[in-house]
């Protein structure tokens, strides 16, 4: 529960950026007429849905279990942060590929370029501190794995849409700012309609893969490895249990759902094998408070 308000004041804080900048842009681009100044705007607006969303999500998953939805609503997360990926990063780059592409042959240079470099050194530095604030909490979680690893095995998939979100932010207001000054410093303004086109892809890059990671959650993902593989380890030290035939781990939310079946070491009765059982999931849930929901069926082959 503590890592989900950690989220949340690190999506809150984000959106709180992004909004500021989302106006800086906005007046930018239409002093400066910059087809990439309005790429980033648009960019910036959808970051703000984007927040949003996450933070619907998040509010949505911490709902308790009802009849419909007997283990709870931990997977809502899921949905609306495929719905982020899916559409509002894709809409963003589509529109900027669009913008490049429409102004790819226009003749009008910038009207005040020095406004637009100025609001991109800004944002730049607003950016950098909101991805900032991002790494401390993925540092927090991630160990001594590279980045890369935390990105393709994390379970958290609204720190995993900010993340790329502000990744894909400081990479577009750098590749924003560098197409201003080379249209500003040549006086074509090819270089401004290149600028958004490559904003277009690199938004489309990162829904991809942000897209392709809360997919494999949101269809049902095992529970971190290193989880797995410690709470067999668990499980196999207990003296209760003889053998394990299968373990199952299922990520939910922030809960996780565990199944085990198992040969239990021999018991005079019925009433034995049941505190058997029950001193073995207690001492699980102990161990391991992330385990929500908790499945045991004791048998005498695989």
């Amino acid at each position: 529960m503590a890592e989900h308000h950690e989220s949340t004041a690190t999506i809150l804080f984000a959106l709180g950026a992004n909004a500021a900048i989302a106006v800086a842009k906005g007046v930018a681009a239409s002093v400066t007429g910059s087809t990439s100044m309005l790429a980033e705007a648009v960019h910036s607006v959808a970051d703000c849905g984007n927040q949003g969303l996450l933070l619907l999500g998040l509010r949505s998953s911490a709902r308790p279990p009802d009849a419909e939805h007997p283990l709870g609503h931990g997977r809502a997360i899921y949905f609306w942060s495929f719905i982020v990926a899916l559409m509002l990063f894709s809409m963003g780059g589509l529109f900027s590929i669009y913008e490049g592409l429409h102004k790819i042959d226009s003749s009008q240079p910038l009207a005040d370029p020095w406004i637009a470099i100025a609001v991109l050194v800004l944002s730049l530095v607003a950016e950098s501190i909101s991805l900032w604030k991002c790494l401390v909490q993925v540092n927090g979680l991630r160990g001594r794995h590279s980045l890369w690893r935390w990105f393709r095995e994390t379970r958290r998939s609204e720190l995993l849409v900010v993340f790329g979100e502000d990744i894909a932010a400081t990479l577009g207001l750098a590749l924003a700012l560098f197409a201003v000054v080379a249209a500003m410093a040549t006086g074509d303004p090819l270089y401004d309609a290149l600028g958004s086109l490559a904003i277009g892809v690199l938004l489309l890059v990162v829904a991809v893969f942000v897209g392709v990671e809360v997919k494999a959650l949101l269809i049902g993902q095992s529970a971190d490895p290193a989880f797995q593989q410690e709470l067999h380890r668990f499980l196999l030290e207990r003296g209760e249990i003889a053998e394990i035939f299968n373990l199952i781990a299922l990520q939910h939310g922030d809960d996780i759902v565990v199944a085990v079946k198992a040969r239990m070491t021999e018991t005079v009765s019925a009433t034995a094998l049941i505190d058997d059982i029950n001193r073995c999931e207690s001492a699980l849930r102990a161990a391991f408070p992330q385990v929500r929901w908790l499945f045991f069926e004791p048998d005498v082959k695989a």
